[in-house]
C-alpha cells in the first residue's frame, strides 16, 4: 500500500523537509543563521522589558519573537519581518504593552530597524483592527462566500504561477478590491480620532493579524472568547472556563 503524504518523512516529502528546515535555526536557537541582525534586535527588545510583561501564554518578549517566526516560516517578505518582531511595541488597540514611548522613542526603534519597517509598525499600533479586519473586512463576506472565495482563490494562484494565466475579473478578486481598493481605505486613529491613510499597511496589518491569532488565539483563549464558530467575534467572556 502507498504512503498517504502526511505518513512521509521529512526526505521523502518536500513540504515537510522545507519547513523543518526553515524551522530548526529557531529549534535550535541559531538566531544569527536567521539574520545576523536578529540577536541583537532581541537584546533590544529585552533590554525595555518586553521579556518582563506577560503575555497570553508567556512573556511579551516570547509573543514577538514567535510572531516572528511564523512570518519567516511562512517565507513572508523580509521586510515584514521586523514588523513583526516590534509589532505592538506602542502598544495597540487591544493592549497597552508599549515597552516605546510613541512620542519619544520612534527614533530608537528606527535606528534599529530603519525608516520605513518603523513607519509600518507604527502605523500597525495605531489602527484599531478590531473594527479594521471583523467590521471592514471579515464581516463583509458570508461564512459560505468566504469558503468558496477561498478554495477558488487557491486554485487561481496556482494556475498564475504554474500557467502564467490571470483573469482580472474572477469574482473573489473583484470582491477584495471592492473592500480593499488599490488607492486604499482611511481609518480612524486609535488614540486620536483623526482619519489615517491606509494603503501600504493594508496587507502587512492582514499578515500581522493572522500570524499575531495564530499564536495567541487556541485553547482556553477561544473558550474564553466562545470563538467556536470560526467568525472571531470575542462575543464571550467565560473567565471560570
Amino acid at each position: 500500500m502507498p504512503s498517504s503524504p502526511s505518513s512521509l518523512s521529512p526526505t521523502e516529502n518536500p513540504y515537510l523537509h522545507t519547513l523543518l528546515e526553515s524551522s530548526r535555526p529557531f529549534l535550535r536557537g541559531e538566531l544569527e543563521s536567521i539574520d545576523k541582525d536578529l540577536p541583537s534586535l532581541v537584546a533590544v527588545l529585552r533590554s525595555v522589558g518586553a521579556g518582563e510583561c506577560w503575555h497570553k501564554h508567556g512573556s511579551f518578549l516570547d509573543h514577538l519573537i514567535d510572531i516572528y517566526k511564523i512570518l519567516k516560516i511562512w517565507k513572508a517578505p523580509n521586510s515584514a519581518l521586523p514588523c513583526g518582531l516590534f509589532h505592538s511595541a506602542y502598544s495597540n488597540s487591544y493592549v497597552n504593552l508599549a515597552i516605546f514611548d510613541p512620542s519619544t522613542g520612534r527614533e530608537t526603534v528606527r535606528a534599529h530597524v530603519g525608516e520605513a519597517a518603523e513607519r509600518l509598525i507604527h502605523l500597525f499600533c495605531i489602527v484599531p483592527r478590531q473594527p479594521l479586519i471583523h467590521d471592514d473586512l471579515l464581516f463583509k463576506y458570508t461564512d459560505s462566500e468566504l469558503i468558496e472565495h477561498l478554495k477558488v482563490s487557491e486554485v487561481s494562484l496556482k494556475h498564475a504561477k504554474e500557467r502564467d494565466l490571470f483573469n482580472e475579473d474572477e469574482a473573489w478578486r473583484k470582491k477584495l478590491r471592492s473592500i480593499l481598493p488599490a488607492d486604499g481605505i482611511t481609518v480612524k486613529h486609535k488614540d486620536r480620532g483623526r482619519r489615517v491613510g491606509f494603503q501600504e499597511i493594508g496587507c502587512c496589518k492582514l499578515l500581522m493579524t493572522m500570524a499575531d491569532f495564530s499564536d495567541q488565539l487556541f485553547n482556553f483563549q477561544d473558550l474564553l472568547f466562545e470563538n467556536s464558530n470560526g467568525r472571531l467575534e470575542f462575543s464571550g467572556n467565560n473567565l471560570l472556563k
